[in-house]
């Protein structure tokens, strides 16, 4: 039997394998591992981090209920709800305020804003998921989260992690550009340029031996790569990879 760090609102087991890390280097997880595993209560009943294996999980903090700038950002990430469940993506918020307070602060924005809420919150009153996932920066605050964002993939690696400090609210579209890019870079084994959005170029790997280096310049044209040096090279993705990135950005 596995030991386990345990609270009344959040539990952090000890994992091993694909299930889970512990925190990385400065309490920060770590990009292209597993995710920190966690299970918690939420304003949607209990989630943990392998309910959402086989899927896309956005696992966002914010400072505090019922605040001006982590309103605006609940409202945004409800209207695009639509587009991260067309690219297979779940939400799911954290704060460190308690499941009533959460319950109290979404009933609020549906009585004033005429905005339901579609995705969970977890209560994280103990801290537990938010030091597993350094999301209290002490220099910001001892007892609140800042405005982290982690995208975690279908096999529950981190792939990407974002801070914004408390006055400044996220971009939703960038978290959306970002999944998209992750996504095509998955499936066509490509890069993507500074601010990549579906329909343009993608970056080709570079060559990785000196061999291949000296051949990429001489194989561009055939290849319909668009080339600068043999370092760097764009191409276009298959046309039926462009419509369907398309139709998931309109």
């Amino acid at each position: 039997m596995s030991n386990e760090t345990t609270t009344n609102s959040a539990t952090i087991p000890e994992q091993n394998g694909s299930l889970g890390t512990t925190p990385g280097l400065n309490g920060l997880p770590r990009l292209n591992e597993p995710a920190p595993y966690f299970e918690a209560k939420t304003t949607s009943g209990g989630r943990k981090l392998t309910d959402y294996k086989g899927k896309y999980l956005v696992l966002f903090s914010h400072p505090a209920d019922f605040t001006p700038v982590c309103t605006t950002e609940f409202v945004a990430f409800a209207n695009h709800y639509d587009d991260f469940q067309e690219l297979d993506a779940e939400l799911l918020g954290l704060s460190i305020d308690s499941n009533f307070a959460h319950l109290a602060w979404l009933r609020n924005m549906e009585e004033k804003l005429d905005v339901t809420i579609p995705f969970p919150i977890i209560e994280d009153l103990s801290m537990t998921i938010a030091n597993a996932y350094g999301m209290i920066h002490p220099s910001s605050s001892e007892t609140s989260a800042v405005r982290a964002v982690f995208v975690i993939d279908r096999e529950g690696i981190l792939r990407a992690m974002i801070y914004y400090p408390k006055d400044n609210g996220r971009s939703i579209s960038e978290i959306l550009r970002l999944i998209r890019a992750l996504q095509t870079t998955d499936e066509y084994k490509v890069a993507t340029p500074e601010g990549w959005t579906p329909g343009e170029k993608v970056i080709v790997p570079p060559p990785a031996t000196s061999a291949e280096a000296s051949k990429r310049m001489g194989e561009a044209d055939a290849a319909n790569y668009e080339c600068v040096d043999w370092y760097l090279c764009k191409k276009d993705l298959p046309e039926a990879a462009v419509k369907q990135t398309e139709l998931q950005k309109a």
